[in-house]
């Protein structure tokens, strides 16, 4: 097992030291989805809920909550974030809404938490504006799929992660 990196050696937690590394440029991308109901899905098609355009608003929060990602994860760098991409996608086969977040910058440490969050955020925002019509969605399927620059990059493959080529 490797050694954890925001553990010291006495077992305590601890940022992790970027000082010495080298900015390079770094991008991550994740993915997640919020399942509902099939009449939740079609409201949120139509732009029928009264909180207003579901997509667009959950892009702008995830956007956001990539933003505040080191004020949410208590262990993260403050980075200086070079983009955000936020989409959101109807999916009939879930039924839902699917998010993917893509983060870069050029800096000694990785954007893989600000991906995650932006995705989580952008979903939350989704469940936020439709609970009025439906308690029953569920978020999941959050992962990072790809992970470009710095010491471990690679794409998530169904067997697994891939080494960056």
């Amino acid at each position: 097992m490797k050694d954890l990196t925001h553990v010291d050696s006495a077992g305590k937690a601890t940022m992790v030291d970027v000082t010495a590394k080298d900015e390079t440029p770094r991008t991550a991308v994740a993915i997640g989805s919020i399942r509902m109901g099939r009449e939740t899905l079609e409201t949120i098609r139509a732009n029928g809920l009264k909180k207003g355009d579901v997509q667009v608003v959950a892009k702008i929060a995830g956007i956001m909550g990539a933003k505040r990602t080191p004020d949410l994860i208590p262990l993260c760098h403050t980075i200086q974030l070079g983009a955000v991409d936020v989409q959101m996608s109807l999916d009939e086969s879930l039924p839902g809404v699917r998010a993917k977040a893509t983060v870069s910058t050029v800096a000694q440490t990785g954007v893989e938490m600000e991906a995650l969050t932006a995705v989580s955020i952008a979903l939350l925002t989704v469940y936020d504006m439709a609970k009025a019509i439906d308690r029953g969605m569920q978020i999941g399927e959050i992962e990072l799929i790809d992970k470009r620059g710095g010491r471990n990059p690679g794409r998530k493959t169904p067997e697994g992660w891939t080494a960056d080529s």
